[in-house]
């Protein structure tokens, strides 16, 4: 079954907030620093931007995980356009995380990392922008956790940062539902259910965020493309009890293990509840009335067979938002179709963009 990202590092400038940064919480980070890559270069009005946002376990190099839509001619053209990529506040990727140094403390937050809103790393990134030049945003575009805070550009105009004069949002609703935050909470029961998570600082919980990212890599597929790629599958021979060895069960085992490598349990329950806080209309009105508030175009992006963020979803925010657009990819990849459908999606973005100031 194909990755749906490649290589991964935490690559890149490094952007350090001036002074303490409040959080949405009221919780204060005494020092607040994002991880990001440019590619192309900022016209002297500070207006050809395209900012893209990754996913929940992703990183700011864009080329890593959307690399077949940047370059020249290509989606995210760097001969038109200054893209920017900025990590998440609470990313193991080079921001500010559990692993950073508490200065209060002179040790790594861990398990006392402050709770961070989706809105937290708009407002963030906005400060980045800012400090680059951008005075406005042609485009914001991201997918799931990016789709997330594209979604919440779509305010920063009237609320913070550079304006936003268009949105890509893709595989992603107008809030986190009781669905998946309950597909998150069952990850982060995984990884408190590990006896390394009550021990110490947490930090050696990796058989809890193995099982975790087994039950993500599910909820990423289909049942098609599990049935397609390893039906029932079997090494050895033996289909009885815990000794068998399905095709399947070595794929969980080895994506729950490859895991490991680039991201802690720590880390992986805080991102995950910074996802669940996601929420558009929180403290600015009833969902109906601040959908119909957004008057820039809006492309609306989802995957036919995404069951972690289906299409009703993006059919309420089409519903929802004036003049907006809604294409709908076909992919027997499910929420992963964002990352793996790039000719799809790189085709609707060129368009798209060609079609706006």
């Amino acid at each position: 079954m194909k990755d749906e990202y490649g290589a991964m590092s935490d690559a890149g400038d490094t952007f350090e907030h001036d002074g303490p940064f409040t959080l949405e919480s009221g919780e204060v980070l005494s020092h607040a620093q994002l991880r990001y890559n440019t590619y192309g270069s900022l016209n002297p009005a500070g207006t050809n931007v395209l900012l893209v946002n990754h996913a929940l376990t992703g990183n700011s190099d864009l080329a890593s995980w959307w690399g077949s839509m940047l370059g020249p001619t290509l989606a995210f053209d760097t001969d038109k356009y200054f893209v920017v990529s900025a990590n998440i506040l609470g990313s193991c990727y080079g921001s500010t995380s559990p692993t950073s140094v508490d200065p209060s403390t002179g040790e790594p937050y861990g398990k006392s990392f402050p709770s961070v809103s989706v809105r937290d790393t708009v407002k963030l990134q906005g400060k980045l922008l800012e400090s680059l030049g951008v005075t406005s945003l042609k485009s914001v575009v991201g997918g799931s956790f990016g789709g997330m805070q594209t979604l919440e550009y779509l305010f920063t105009g009237q609320e913070f940062g550079p304006e936003t004069r268009s949105a890509i949002p893709i595989a992603c609703g107008s809030h986190h539902t009781g669905w998946q935050i309950g597909i998150s909470e069952l990850q982060r029961q995984a990884i408190y259910a590990d006896p390394d998570w009550a021990k110490g600082e947490g930090w050696n919980a990796k058989k809890g965020l193995e099982v975790a990212r087994q039950i993500g890599m599910i909820s990423y597929r289909t049942s098609q493309a599990y049935e397609e790629k390893f039906g029932r599958g079997v090494q050895g021979g033996k289909i009885y009890g815990s000794d068998a060895e399905w095709d399947v069960k070595s794929y969980l085992e080895y994506q729950g293990r490859k895991f490991l490598d680039r991201f802690d349990p720590i880390t992986y329950v805080k991102l995950t509840e910074q996802m669940d806080s996601h929420d558009i209309s929180r403290g600015r009105g009833e969902m109906k009335a601040v959908l119909n508030s957004v008057k820039v175009p809006t492309l609306i992006v989802g995957i036919d067979s995404d069951v972690l963020y289906p299409v009703h979803e993006q059919e309420s925010l089409r519903d929802g938002i004036q003049g907006s657009e809604l294409v709908v990819v076909n992919s027997d990849a499910g929420h992963d179709g964002f990352l793996l459908e790039q000719e799809e999606v790189s085709k609707n973005v060129i368009r798209f963009l060609e079609s706006i100031e």
